[in-house]
């Protein structure tokens, strides 16, 4: 496509998401068809981020979990998702994981159709060094990539006499603009003053699919494409509120939606969730787990949403993306 940096990103609203539907599984599949997700976190410090994370992929659709979590928590981690499958990972000192830990995760790579990686992970180093060595073992795989929270630093460390990053093969980045600014060495104000352009330039410059997290939610791919997304309300900055979209996302992808329309369709449905808590409890003191538990009738409205029939009311999932802070 022609780049066109001045214009304006697309609204991802009730007429983008009819336009661009999530792959539905057939009714007589097996799990193996609705995707396998893997979650990679989680630390002593912060396990329930990958506990959050793997419960939205759940339920956002995904057939199939698998948990890469450090060992000393892996058995809270097996008890509190017993759906999942959970493998506990060596550990360092400073509670990150080892390089040695991707050799564990070697029989996964042809076989998962998204892999999230970030959420509750400690040591933003030992992160980097293991994402650089897991990517490669992905090569040729049909597997989706998302970076999460301690993750994305993976583009501030280049590994030694390597050129400023770039991701041979886009995955997707999901900072908000304190993280952009971590990542960019730009001020925090400025990201959050021109977020679309932002986007775009990090989306260019790593070969990566951005969605820059904020009121308004900046989707940019490599290509040039932007999306853009006002919704949800101020309930949704809350402990674990990232951890849930990220693993949204990832159960989408892992379905067969692609990265960009996963973040799109993911940061859709967090903000509806964030909508539909407030009308229950207020706009403040719900919780991030909470979230996870409305995807599911929100997928379901989704797909009425899309179904050949006169448009539905704005009560409905599309009719209500609208809402803003």
């Amino acid at each position: 496509m022609t780049l066109q940096p001045h214009a304006r990103p697309r609204d991802v609203d009730p007429s983008l998401l009819r336009s661009w539907p999530l792959p539905v599984p057939s009714n007589d599949g097996d799990k193996e068809d609705r995707g396998h997700v893997l979650i990679l976190g989680g630390s002593r410090e912060m396990p329930g981020a990958v506990i959050l994370a793997a419960t939205a992929a759940l339920r956002a659709g995904a057939g199939k979990l698998t948990i890469a979590t450090g060992r000393s928590v892996a058995q809270l981690v097996a008890l509190a998702i017993p759906e999942s499958r959970v493998l506990g990972l060596a550990e360092n000192d400073a509670g990150g994981f080892t390089v040695e830990a991707v050799a564990a995760l070697d029989p996964l790579a042809d076989k998962i159709g998204a892999v999230l990686i970030g959420p509750g992970m400690r040591d933003e180093a030992a992160t980097a060094r293991l994402v650089h060595a897991l990517l490669p073992r992905l090569d040729g795989t049909d597997t989706k990539v998302l970076l999460d929270a301690e993750a994305m630093g993976a583009v501030l460390h280049p590994l030694a006499g390597q050129p400023p990053f770039r991701f041979d093969v886009p995955v997707l980045v999901t900072p908000h603009a304190g993280e952009m600014a971590h990542l960019t060495g730009i001020a925090k104000d400025e990201i959050g003053a021109a977020p679309d352009r932002h986007a775009l330039d990090a989306a260019l410059r790593w070969n990566a699919v951005v969605a820059l997290k904020g009121a308004r939610t900046v989707i940019a791919a490599p290509g040039g494409e932007r999306w853009q997304h006002e919704g949800g309300n101020v309930g949704l900055a809350t402990s674990g509120s990232g951890d849930v979209l990220a693993g949204v996302i990832a159960g989408l992808a892992a379905r067969g939606a692609g990265l960009a329309q996963a973040a799109a369709w993911g940061v859709a449905l967090h903000a509806r969730a964030g909508e539909r808590l407030a009308e229950r409890f207020g706009k403040l003191g719900y919780l991030a787990r909470e979230l996870c538990d409305c995807i599911p009738a929100l997928l379901e409205q989704a797909a009425g949403d899309h179904a050949d029939a006169p448009p539905r009311p704005s009560g409905s999932f599309a009719g209500g993306l609208r809402a803003g802070r």
